[in-house]
């Protein structure tokens, strides 16, 4: 008899065991699956956040960007008519190669201004890509500038 009672209460305790030890699993995974759900949201919420700020700040320097940008066209095209002003006073026969540099110096000029003018600041576009661009642009223009103002007497 005490062997029967003795294999019974083991038994309990070894289902009793068993039972709970499979709840505690159960209830682990669900908590755990809504941590994850949880943890899931505020990657999302985070990320969202971030490309706020971003776009604030990209806003920031892009419309900065722009007013220097303007500006700088503006010197171009005040540098292009003087040179244009200069051509005719001389009273000399330029060469049309000189006319021609100066009507590809504005056009470059003019093409600069519509790249500006038409890029979309929003997050699907490359800002750092098109200010490298730009800048180089800028850089070459002024470079041909330059040498047209050069006197080669």
């Amino acid at each position: 008899m005490k062997k029967i009672l003795f294999t019974l209460a083991i038994t309990t305790f070894m289902a009793g065991t068993v039972l709970v030890g499979c709840q505690n699993t159960s209830k682990k995974e669900e908590a755990a699956k809504d941590n994850v759900e949880e943890a899931r949201d505020n990657l999302d919420d985070a990320k969202e956040e971030l490309s706020d700020v971003r776009a604030a700040a990209t806003e920031k320097e892009w419309n900065d960007f722009k007013d220097s940008t303007n500006s700088t066209i503006k010197q171009n095209e005040i540098r292009i008519a003087e040179m244009k002003t200069k051509m005719k006073r001389t009273g000399k026969s330029i060469d049309e190669i000189y006319a021609k540099q100066i009507e590809e110096l504005e056009q470059k000029n003019k093409n600069i201004k519509l790249k500006v003018q038409e890029y979309k600041n929003d997050t699907n576009s490359d800002w750092e890509s098109f200010k490298e661009e730009y800048n180089r642009d800028m850089d070459e223009l002024g470079a041909a500038m330059k040498n047209m103002t050069v006197d080669n007497k």
